[in-house]
């Protein structure tokens, strides 16, 4: 696809034009962006998928939650369902999407909601009797019709938005020069102990005056079913199924595959109809499957109920830790009167 990717090349040039334009319009003021008097957090990405937004977004949970009143706010892509909807105990993946199904099994303390319409979505929950007090913006960094507070960009470590191009040729959504409406930057994905050296370099490389950050993927000891959990070191040297259906599975793939081990990979996102369960039942026989969180919460059924298990992930910052959450607790104070 290399090739074709390049032959698109004017089509990357015009979509970049349009983009651009269109920041412009709104850096402006001749497109307006609707401000709310609440500690509003976008987290997103120049870049199309696979940077580690889900567990920058429940590091920021964990960080907030046991200190104010928190609601996430996402678009809930590939969910079965339309508008605004505020998870409750009916609620499910197809309902909701998978993530922010995620956020609300994972984090019951906080409100979990669904809107493409991120407006829209913010006044719903603003509108409420137990209305937040922080609102944490999944995937919106392009989302520009609602202006929070406070942006963090994310950016693969292996896949550097200043090393890419706009769509079709590269995986840009929007300029490079969309990040400099970022308060700070997060380099995810690296390596668990990269350099200082390094870290300078790729800082150098970005050329922004602003907060950065490198942190990594560190993976649970354990992987847990609806019922039990097993240690990570003792399925590592089983046979098993390892399936995943995200972006970018190869570093999961990778922690737990032995030799013997089957592996299936299935689109971002995708929604699993009761015949493909049945055929996974089939294909593992007693065989444990081990799929990530964000699969889990799609694949969740009665029949592979004793034996689908799940790896949680978390996003920790390889240094500057103390730092990162500094910055983050000094602005929602300032947001909501240093309560």
């Amino acid at each position: 696809m290399t090739w074709l990717r390049k032959l698109l090349f004017p089509i990357a040039v015009l979509y970049g034009l349009i983009t651009s334009i269109r920041n412009y319009l709104y850096d402006k003021g001749i497109l307006k962006s609707h401000v709310f008097d609440v500690p509003i957090i976008a987290v997103g990405n120049l870049s199309v998928g696979g940077t580690g937004k889900t567990p920058q977004i429940e590091s920021l949970i964990r960080l907030l939650s046991p200190h104010y009143k928190i609601a996430t706010l996402s678009r809930g892509y590939k969910r079965k369902s339309e508008g605004f909807i505020l998870a409750d105990v009916n609620s499910n993946a197809e309902q909701l999407g998978d993530e922010p199904y995620q956020y609300f099994k994972k984090f019951p303390q906080i409100q979990v909601a669904v809107d493409a319409d991120r407006r829209n979505g913010i006044t719903q929950l603003l509108g409420q009797k137990d209305k937040p007090e922080v609102i944490l913006l999944d995937d919106a960094y392009q989302h520009r019709k609602v202006k929070a507070g406070f942006y963090i960009l994310l950016t693969a470590y292996g896949d550097l938005f200043c090393d890419d191009w706009m769509l079709p040729t590269g995986n840009l959504r929007e300029s490079r020069s969309g990040a400099e409406r970022a308060d700070m930057i997060i380099i995810t994905k690296c390596p668990n102990a990269i350099p200082e050296i390094a870290q300078e370099k790729i800082k150098q490389k970005i050329g922004l005056d602003k907060p950065i950050f490198f942190s990594f993927v560190d993976y649970d000891d354990q992987v847990y079913s609806a019922t039990d959990s097993l240690s990570v070191s003792e399925i590592k040297n089983k046979t098993k199924i390892l399936l995943a259906g995200i972006a970018k599975p190869k570093p999961f793939f990778d922690f737990l595959k032995a030799d013997n081990d089957v592996v299936i990979t299935y689109p971002d996102h995708h929604h699993f109809s009761n015949a493909e369960i049945v055929a996974l039942k089939s294909q593992a026989g007693e065989k444990i499957i081990v799929t990530t969180e964000k699969d889990f919460v799609r694949l969740e059924a009665e029949v592979l109920r004793k034996q689908l298990y799940y790896l949680p992930i978390k996003s920790r910052m390889i240094s500057n830790a103390t730092a990162f959450d500094q910055i983050i607790l000094d602005y929602v104070g300032i947001g909501t009167g240093n309560r």
